[in-house]
């Protein structure tokens, strides 16, 4: 069982955009690791833990940012719910490869880490 309080506390030494940053980056290692058949349980882990990534830091987000994490903390949650089914199958496994992916480059965006000085 994975320390979740241990993790919250690095997790919140980080500015919102490096959180951001982190979450964008979890939802790239959603999409990439739904492509082997053997990942399953890792990328189950990834959806719990970006989930947790998102209670932990919509809070300290412009409300505009945080309305957006949780249109995807619900996203995830529904892929968690109906995970054994989207996982037997591959067109779902698809569709959450290509969703994972649009929110990832959504999330980085909100990071502002690739902003132009």
């Amino acid at each position: 069982m994975r320390n979740w309080d241990a993790l919250k506390l690095r997790y919140l030494q980080d500015s919102l955009p490096v959180r951001l940053g982190n979450l964008a980056s979890n939802l790239s290692r959603i999409k990439s690791r739904c492509q082997n058949q053997a990942n399953r349980e890792l990328v189950e882990s990834l959806l719990q833990e970006s989930k947790l990534f998102i209670e932990w830091t919509a809070k300290d987000a412009e409300v505009e940012i945080a309305a957006e994490l949780v249109e995807l903390q619900v996203q995830l949650a529904c892929w968690q719910y109906s995970w054994a089914k989207i996982w037997d199958d591959a067109e779902q496994r698809m569709i959450v490869m290509e969703q994972a992916s649009i929110w990832s480059a959504k999330v980085l965006n909100m990071s502002g880490l690739l902003a132009v000085n």
